[in-house]
């Protein structure tokens, strides 16, 4: 009996440890797929809404000779978003990654010439009436150790120790547990 109980008892920390170590992937997951949605965003402005401007509809207003990433394929088409603040142009919220921003196609049009039915002039192409939204995020994760959807946020006009988001943009975002995880370092300091 005292065998079988010693083999329990070490057992238990085992299992607890396991089960952290599964809620701290979940956290690891989650904030790199809320950075790297923040980052695809921010790639996503290069070369659009000149200062000033609601949108970037007027062909005369885009600037096509802008360098982009590779990656993005689209330029944001809304520029209302923006304010005066927030000069970086990373997403004002989370939400704005949840329920999606109007974007354009990033380029010219190379597809020249008339259409398959020869009504379609090449310069009809460029004229899309009908709104396209991209969304950067299906939902908002949950913390796992908090069990809310009630992440740390932080501008980039912020330092990193500041408490108090500023309300400009999310340039970052962080747990709001104060537990200490396994590494010895607070999920609120990844």
């Amino acid at each position: 009996m005292t065998v079988l109980s010693i083999f329990v008892l070490g057992t238990v920390p085992l299992v607890t440890n396991a089960v952290r170590r599964q809620k701290e992937e979940r956290l690891r997951e989650s904030l790199r797929m809320i950075r790297l949605a923040i980052d695809e965003f921010k790639r996503d402005t290069v070369g659009a809404c000149p200062l000033g401007s609601g949108t970037t509809v007027n062909p005369a207003a885009r600037n096509f000779n802008v360098q982009s990433d590779p990656r993005s394929r689209v330029v944001i088409d809304d520029c209302t978003i923006f304010d005066t603040e927030n000069l970086d142009r990373f997403p004002p919220t989370l939400d704005v990654l949840v329920d999606g921003i109007a974007v354009r196609p990033r380029g010219l049009n190379i597809m020249g010439g008339r259409g398959i039915s020869g009504t379609v002039n090449a310069t009809d192409l460029g004229d899309a009436t009908e709104e396209i939204k991209k969304v950067y995020l299906r939902e908002l994760p949950v913390d796992p150790f908090t069990g809310e959807k009630d992440w740390i946020l932080r501008s980039s006009y912020q330092t990193k120790d500041d408490d108090s988001w500023d309300d400009i943009n999310v340039f970052d975002v962080r747990s709001a547990s104060d537990q200490i995880g396994l590494n010895g370092v607070k999920y609120n300091e990844w």
